[in-house]
């Protein structure tokens, strides 16, 4: 049979599988650079066909080595750094107080993690979760600033060092988020807006790091709303942690992060 009457006789198969409710692997069939062929048994599919055992299997896979990762602190001895975080600055200045404490509030009782910084000028004082690397993240952590008390905290990723990392920063008091990139120990903010927050004792701040098409893009989520979008590829893999700016007072409690390393889905598409 000649080229186009295979070419022919694939799109009648495809349109049928269509019709059907089948897919180009379940027909055996690959389509590369505008030519046709049919696939034997020994060659692999484009798309991995996985029965609902195996997806469940690779799931729990991904799953071990410590890439899911929570701190609630609640297991820590109060009045000294919580374990498996190491504390940094990226100027010659006093290092911040980041201890364990317990709190009336803490959405994971009972205790929860304090940081103070006293900056005499303008930093940014890190504290980083040790072993931790992370390319992809997702990371959420829980806010709270004593009443009467300024300056602003939230998390970083991609950090390599006290000098190099992105972070996003919310200032409770004056209702400010803001997501810088820290290179060589130099700041540049790539994002800032004015956000409301609800009428909680406890704020959320949730970042993202994802790509698209070779796109690197960071989003910033406070109290559950998008609020920042950049696009920045400077940094890559790093650290994740906490990081409080100026003279602050902040509290942190329930941090998440976890990879954004798979795009498979928990449940099949109903195409499927």
């Amino acid at each position: 049979m000649r080229e186009p009457q295979v070419r022919q006789a694939v799109l009648r198969m495809i349109r049928l599988s269509y019709i059907g409710g089948q897919t180009l692997a379940t027909l055996g069939l690959l389509v590369v650079a505008g030519t046709v062929a049919m696939a034997g048994p020994s060659l692999s599919y484009g798309v991995q066909r996985e029965t609902q055992e195996e997806k469940a299997a690779n799931l729990k896979q991904q799953a071990k080595g410590g890439l899911f990762q929570q701190w609630a602190f609640d297991q820590e001895p109060i009045g000294g750094l919580p374990h498996g975080f190491v504390q940094a600055v990226s100027r010659e200045e006093p290092l911040a107080e980041w201890v364990v404490q317990r709190h009336p509030t803490a959405p994971s009782p009972p205790n929860v993690v304090v940081a103070s910084s006293g900056c005499r000028q303008f930093c940014y004082q890190v504290l980083l979760a040790e072993g931790m690397q992370y390319e992809y993240p997702d990371v959420s952590v829980r806010l709270h600033a004593p009443p009467g008390t300024a300056g602003s905290g939230g998390v970083v990723i991609g950090a390599r060092d006290a000098n190099n990392f992105y972070g996003a920063t919310v200032d409770l008091a004056t209702q400010q988020v803001r997501f810088v990139r820290l290179s060589g120990g130099v700041a540049t903010i790539l994002g800032q807006a004015t956000i409301t927050l609800k009428p909680v004792d406890w704020h959320t701040l949730r970042v993202q790091r994802n790509t698209i098409i070779s796109k690197d893009f960071i989003e910033v989520f406070v109290d559950g709303t998008l609020v920042l979008s950049v696009e920045d590829q400077t940094l890559g893999l790093g650290q994740v942690g906490f990081v409080v700016s100026d003279k602050s007072v902040m509290l942190f409690d329930s941090f998440h992060a976890i990879p954004l390393f798979s795009h498979r889905p928990l449940s099949p598409p109903p195409a499927y």
